[in-house]
């Protein structure tokens, strides 16, 4: 992951799902990543951790923790392909509360047959929660695979009051 290569400054938002590990070059995000998981990251040896730098990300994600916050407002960086820095950019347009699926998102991009690349690109979000990939479901309204667990999945549809069901998609 590129990600990894850079030199980036981390710490540790505390939250309902454990101590999300946040990461960015001092002025853009650039991932956060869950405790657990089968997506979750560790930072890499020549990061630096500095806790001053991240309140505004701690705040706003304590915040939609809360339920006080439903749409981010952050600088960030996505270090992808076209393809999926416009399948994550897309993403934030899913609405608070609601699901879409991955076949409605490759037809938003113009791609209509390109639904499994959207299952890729969709798993490789580096901001889940901020760009939001928990809101993607199947076409049948069936759950799918979430890099921070299928519990952490089910806890933020939850909090958000999505009804993960065919009738709610977006």
């Amino acid at each position: 992951m590129q990600i990894l290569k850079r030199d980036l400054v981390y710490s540790y938002v505390p939250g309902p799902l454990g101590n999300l590990l946040v990461a960015g070059d001092g002025e853009t995000l650039h991932l956060i990543s869950f405790p657990t998981g089968k997506k979750t990251l560790r930072p890499a040896a020549h990061w630096t951790r500095d806790d001053r730098i991240f309140g505004p990300v701690s705040e706003q994600l304590q915040s939609y923790f809360a339920k006080e916050l439903t749409t981010f407002d952050l600088p960030i960086t996505l270090d992808g392909s076209d393809f999926q820095n416009a399948l994550w950019k897309s993403l934030a347009d899913i609405p608070y509360g609601k699901t879409t699926s991955y076949g409605a998102l490759a037809q938003k991009l113009g791609r209509p047959k390109a639904s499994r690349a959207v299952g890729a690109a969709n798993g490789a979000n580096p901001l889940p929660i901020i760009l939001p990939c928990h809101r993607v479901i199947g076409s049948t309204g069936a759950l799918t695979g979430f890099g921070g667990g299928m519990d952490a999945k089910q806890f933020l549809l939850g909090l958000e009051g999505a009804i993960a069901v065919q009738g709610q998609l977006v």
